[in-house]
């Protein structure tokens, strides 16, 4: 008489045609997302190669210095938010001196995306206004940008800006968000850029159209890799 609790020999495993179907569908789910994983749109550029872009003269501008623009906070975090970073001073004879700030990613996703300016003012002491929304003028097009004024303890500072996430200029955190999410639903990840504009003085209307004349020029004055970075 055999005991039922004796062990039997291992018989060959028998796929199931269920179990075939489930393997087939678990591997080609994998499959797929593999493929929609986004993917960046643009190479990292070396910092050598991208400050060579930027023009010494913009109209009658010319590069003056690097001191005096407000950058962003030096953490971990904004290290990691820019692979280039141009700060500049431009002056000209019987004009403000411009302040130029460019800040630029090849990736920009979900965790790492440009600051905005209306973090980077108050960490340095400054007091601002509400941010109103302006289209930048570029002759042909214009540009969705954001103004605001600055109050700090020694200057007042009338700012202009712009950022760009592939192909979107969003205006608010939430904008710039979705501008990520629908580049990677489309399987990209997009890069991205801040250009800001400044220049010292208390009046915001007498400052825009020359933070204007200054933007037109400078795209003017650079190569088309730049001018694809900084407006697309």
């Amino acid at each position: 008489m055999t005991d039922s609790s004796e062990s039997r020999p291992d018989t060959p495993l028998v796929l199931g045609r269920r179990h075939v179907l489930i393997g087939g569908a678990m591997l080609a789910a994998s499959g797929l997302a593999l493929a929609r994983m986004p993917s960046a749109q643009a190479a990292p550029i070396a910092k050598d190669r991208f400050d060579s872009w930027v023009p010494d003269i913009v109209g009658p501008w010319s590069f003056a210095s690097v001191s005096g623009v407000v950058l962003p906070p030096p953490d971990a975090l904004s290290d990691r938010l820019y692979d280039n970073i141009i700060a500049r001073v431009y002056e000209a004879a019987e004009l403000p001196a411009i302040m130029l700030m460019i800040a630029y990613n090849n990736i920009q996703d979900g965790v790492l995306q440009v600051h905005r300016p209306e973090i980077c003012y108050p960490v340095g002491g400054y007091e601002l206004s509400p941010t109103r929304q302006y289209e930048l003028s570029l002759g042909n097009r214009a540009l969705p940008a954001n103004v605001f004024t600055a109050s700090g303890p020694n200057r007042i500072e009338q700012i202009l800006y712009w950022t760009r996430l592939g192909d979107a200029f969003p205006r608010t955190w939430i904008e710039q968000r979705l501008a990520v999410a629908r580049a990677n639903v489309a399987g990209r990840i997009p890069d991205g850029v801040l250009v800001r504009l400044s220049l010292l003085g208390n009046d915001p209307g007498g400052a825009m159209p020359l933070l204007e004349r200054f933007t037109r020029s400078f795209l003017d004055a650079s190569p088309p890799p730049l001018r694809r970075i900084l407006i697309g």
